[in-house]
């Protein structure tokens, strides 16, 4: 496949008298690829990040959004509709009183004729899961709903990449849980590119590729099992694994002996099943579940 987004040895820092935020970093996404970033505070996962959409250009290095280097002024505006990006808070984004009108917020200014930007608009709401939400007034609407209308506001452009921002740290697990499994049906439907960057290991489980960031450094990357398990790598750098892999841990450090690489409740679920009847399990349809 080709690539979505490439990074070649760039780096940045916001003052001259400061070390840099992002140090090196080259990377490559796939179209279609799910990518998620990890790192602790200050590691440079938001300012790698906003280099995607060309929010901040290199000071040394070179990003290109499928051919286009983000240094080049006059295709800024090709660039921003590729690739989509949504931010931590929601309430940054969101700039109308009426949900459709946010959504129509970003096809209003780029002239959009009528009719399209009403077919894209509730497409967009459709995908987003806020459909029914459309005449509401976003302050009324939970924080996962408002979420979910800032990814309806970028999905409306159409974009190929959807940059999230640590978009799922102020939600309950919940509302965590609804948006991603809207990213990953996006991601999986519509083979829309995804770059998450965040700090719930679960959410990074879902991913196709995880990236692991130290000091501005990609530290070390790999699928979800390769990272996790990684356990002393990941706690020597203040980061947490799986709840799944870190009760396989325990398990295992009290004699009853588990795989590494144990990311998912269900594949947990699975093993100790296996692991205390002798017999294979069942899977979910099969099941009946």
């Amino acid at each position: 496949m080709p690539d979505m987004i490439k990074t070649e040895d760039i780096a940045f820092r916001y003052d001259e008298d400061h070390p840099y935020a992002v140090d090196g970093v080259s990377l490559a996404v796939q179209k279609g690829e799910f990518v998620a970033i990890l790192g602790a505070n200050g590691c440079g996962k938001s300012t790698l990040a906003k280099h995607f959409n060309a929010i901040l250009v290199p000071e040394r290095g070179t990003v290109w959004v499928e051919n286009i280097k983000t240094t080049e002024e006059e295709r800024l505006y090709d660039i921003r509709q590729k690739v989509g990006m949504v931010f931590q808070n929601p309430d940054n984004q969101i700039v109308a009183t009426v949900v459709e009108e946010d959504v129509a917020f970003a096809l209003e200014n780029l002239g959009v004729p009528p009719d399209e930007m009403r077919q894209r608009i509730d497409v967009a709401m459709e995908e987003a899961g806020i459909l029914k939400y459309r005449h509401r007034q976003p302050h009324k609407l939970s924080g996962g709903q408002k979420q979910r209308v800032a990814i309806a506001g970028v999905l409306a452009m159409n974009p190929d990449c959807l940059v999230l921002d640590e978009a799922t740290a102020m939600l309950d697990p919940r509302g965590r849980d609804k948006i991603m499994r809207t990213v990953k049906r996006l991601n999986k439907e519509r083979g829309i590119t995804v770059l998450h960057i965040t700090h719930y290991m679960e959410e990074a489980a879902m991913a196709d590729r995880v990236l692991v960031m130290e000091n501005g450094k990609i530290a070390f990357s790999g699928t979800p099992k390769q990272v996790f398990s990684q356990v002393e790598e990941m706690r020597a750098l203040h980061l947490d694994i799986p709840q799944a892999a870190e009760l396989c841990e325990k398990l295992t450090a009290a004699g009853f002996n588990m795989p590494r690489g144990v990311i998912t409740a269900e594949e947990c679920a699975r093993l100790l099943y296996e692991k205390l009847t002798g017999q294979a399990a069942l899977a979910p349809k099969e099941a009946g579940l």
